[in-house]
């Protein structure tokens, strides 16, 4: 049977041979007589599973041995206050506001931080990006924190900022967890990235924090000890129980992408390096067709659309049910724009295939000319 095309913006689509593999080992992990949710964290067979999404992880992403990569709970919008707790000290902080997701932990970070609100494109209703140059950074922050690929606006930033460049000696934060695994991270810029998993790693449930080890070991009293990045870091990920299944999911994702290859004119990618030629492929593919249809729109600024989440308009909005109707008919799903920007939405994570993209051009085509 044919599936589906799920363009959903978290929970996402997950590569099809993942899902296979998870379901072969569902009632049996590798002989142990255990399905993995069954498993004990503490038992050799899950360490191993641990271990080894770890390992391959960090060899994906290319994080320096100072860095600490933990496995935790609460996604990204809980993460808005652990990042405080455990680096804020009590002061200043700097926040870059880009769109929906990092207002939101601009707000939550009042709760633990003097937030001070160092650029914002809410001017121009978060379809741009404010330059780095022109951040206006405090001497005294704690950090700066970014989020570096918008989910609802659907803006990116291709590259991160050089703070010290900049005369911040902060360190920078960001969230990534809507472009995580779909683009190479550059960790002389970056001292923390945070981000939930259900969007191009595995199921809702599982929260990457890979942080600097130097910063560890600062929170806040008030902080609880399963939320203490230096506790969490000591414990292997293993303090309370982690969400064991999501980590195994994710695990096999990492070893899914290690597969990859992308056959390019400049040679054949492997990995990380073939995930972000296909993002590049996928989106520049849809954004070709929308900006030359006539009949659909994006706003965002061109030098910073997301390769990630795409929203797009129909110039006559009276067809949108219409055109969310047919889409779900011809097989593709979870198109409905976010109700805070409306209009339509494709998330184009690394799991989706080219030809989900191609399908839904087709559709969009025979929709405006049945339409227009």
């Amino acid at each position: 049977m044919t599936r589906p095309f799920n363009f959903s913006a978290g929970p996402a689509t997950l590569p099809e041979e993942v899902l296979q593999q998870a379901a072969r080992e569902m009632l049996d992990w590798q002989g142990s007589g255990m399905g993995v949710m069954e498993m004990s964290h503490r038992g050799k067979e899950f360490i191993s599973i641990a271990q080894q999404a770890e390992s391959d992880l960090r060899a994906l992403l290319a994080v320096p041995a100072n860095f600490r990569i933990l496995f935790m709970q609460g996604g990204a919008l809980a993460e808005n206050a652990i990042l405080p707790m455990n680096l804020s000290r009590g002061g200043r902080t700097d926040y870059v506001v880009t769109g929906s997701w990092s207002q939101k932990s601009a707000k939550e970070a009042r709760k633990f931080s003097d937030v001070h609100i160092a650029a914002s494109n809410e001017a121009d209703h978060h379809t741009s990006l404010p330059a780095p140059g022109a951040w206006q950074l405090s001497s005294d922050a704690a950090y700066v924190h970014a989020c570096s690929n918008e989910t609802i606006h659907g803006v990116e930033m291709h590259e991160l900022p050089d703070l010290a460049s900049l005369g911040s000696k902060a360190p920078l934060v960001i969230d990534f967890s809507s472009h995580v695994l779909s683009r190479s991270i550059d960790w002389s810029r970056v001292a923390m990235a945070y981000g939930g998993a259900q969007k191009n790693i595995g199921p809702s449930g599982l929260t990457l924090v890979i942080v600097r080890e130097d910063l560890l070991g600062q929170a806040l009293p008030i902080t609880p000890s399963a939320f203490d990045y230096k506790v969490v870091a000591d414990n292997g990920s293993m303090y309370n129980t982690p969400p064991t299944y999501a980590w195994y999911i994710a695990g096999l994702v990492f070893q899914w992408i290690q597969r990859q290859t992308e056959v390019t004119p400049q040679g054949t990618l492997k990995g990380l390096a073939a995930m972000e030629a296909r993002a590049i492929a996928r989106s520049q593919a849809f954004y070709d067709y929308v900006d030359g249809s006539g009949f659909y729109l994006n706003k965002v600024a061109v030098n910073c659309r997301s390769r990630m989440n795409i929203p797009f308009f129909l110039h006559d909005e009276s067809l949108n049910e219409a055109f969310l109707a047919g889409a779900k008919n011809a097989g593709l799903l979870q198109l409905k724009g976010h109700k805070s920007v409306g209009g339509m939405r494709a998330s184009l994570y690394n799991a989706m295939p080219m030809a989900g993209v191609q399908a839904l051009v087709d559709y969009m085509k025979h929709f405006a000319t049945t339409h227009g």
